[in-house]
């Protein structure tokens, strides 16, 4: 037995969990949220109760959350997994007859003085589910075509329902984080050989119908696409937010115009500058070096995730965290491309930085989530 086994051995066992939590990434995670609050502060112009106090706050209730959640045993998220996914599924459906309309959008339930967005729980309960169900299924089946229609199914019924909120982005990011989590789980890569292709004779058919009979979109949608590929099409109009963004990412140069000095952002021409855009306007103030550091970030949190997945013995945790890690990935990838003009404009926030409630208290759900399965692994 090694000293620091022995250490560990002599603790009491109630506390023993506090030392096992998977401490750097507490830290990362900390690390990241405090420049969203320097941020925030920015963005509002020095005022701290606009936006980065009742951040700090949702933070703090947040931390107590995940540490809360750590310190329930791995088979509790196992048991309940199907049962999380039915009520996600069914609170979709209550969106659908009586959510709350926002921003041309009908995604929230409203519960008295709570509003909450179960698009967002779903992406933390239908991953739990699936590595619940890779955890039962034998390896030998796992690419069998009815083995693998079924998670196919737990995928799209929750992703249909979201689309007729209507959101993309979240249906983008429910179908690829069910696809990594059945990629790690063995399926067989001649599945998604076949969808990458199904997607791209798609895409190209929907092109070719442009201005024929069949046209398969309306003309305004065709409008949407060629302002995506060349915004300067349309300065004033669909192209203004990205072009906005995109005046702000360049300006900051190497080392930025310095903290609170971010003209787009002071002059309100950046749209959405404590929530979808945010990460241009650190890029402006701080900089390639800003921007780099908070990317660098990002990758430690999914590196020592990855480290937890794979040092693992039990399947269930090990998909469950990788499940989780790719769904983190998405949110914080989706949103720079976005903003740096690679995807499609959409309502995508930067996780730990982008002011809001639900996507942050979530997140941390789904690092509490983890936190269970670093601290409940075989030893």
């Amino acid at each position: 037995m090694s000293y620091l086994d022995y250490t560990v051995e002599r603790v009491p066992t109630g506390w023993r969990k506090i030392l096992f939590l998977n401490w750097p990434l507490v830290f990362l995670v900390t690390a990241v949220s405090c420049i969203g609050f320097l941020m925030l502060y920015s963005v509002s112009g020095g005022e701290i109760d606009r936006w980065a106090m009742p951040q700090m706050e949702r933070f703090a209730a947040g931390m107590a959350i995940m540490f809360a959640l750590a310190f329930v045993p791995i088979w509790f998220w196992r048991s309940i997994s199907v049962v999380a996914y039915v009520i996600c599924v069914l609170l979709l459906v209550a969106v659908e007859l009586m959510g709350h309309v926002g921003m041309g959008a009908q995604r929230w339930l409203v519960l008295g003085p709570v509003r909450i967005q179960p698009s967002e729980l779903t992406k933390i309960a239908f991953v739990m589910t699936l590595a619940a169900y890779y955890d039962w299924l034998p390896v030998e089946k796992v690419s069998r075509p009815l083995w693998v229609l079924i998670p196919v199914l737990l995928i799209l019924t929750p992703t249909a329902l979201v689309l007729m909120q209507p959101d993309l982005g979240t249906s983008i990011m429910l179908i690829a984080g069910g696809g990594i989590v059945m990629f790690v789980a063995g399926v067989s890569l001649w599945y998604f050989g076949a969808v990458i292709a199904i997607v791209i004779a798609l895409i190209t058919t929907v092109m070719e119908s442009r201005g024929t009979d069949w046209q398969l979109l309306h003309n305004y949608q065709f409008k949407r696409i060629d302002t995506f590929l060349d915004p300067g099409s349309d300065p004033l109009g669909a192209g203004y937010n990205i072009m906005q963004a995109q005046i702000a990412l360049g300006s900051g140069g190497w080392s930025g115009r310095g903290f609170m000095q971010g003209t787009q952002s002071r002059l309100n021409f950046l749209p959405e500058k404590h929530t979808d855009f945010i990460f241009t306007s650190l890029a402006e103030e701080f900089g390639f070096v800003g921007a780099g550091t908070l990317l660098l970030l990002y990758v430690l949190i999914l590196g020592f995730c990855l480290h937890s997945a794979l040092t693992n013995r039990d399947r269930f945790a090990s998909l469950l965290t990788i499940g989780i890690a790719g769904t983190f990935f998405l949110y914080f990838s989706i949103n720079m491309a976005t903003v740096m003009g690679m995807l499609p404009a959409k309502g995508s926030p930067l996780p730990l930085v982008s002011y809001g409630g639900t996507s942050l208290m979530i997140l941390l759900m789904g690092f509490g989530i983890l936190q269970s399965a670093h601290v409940h692994r075989p030893r």
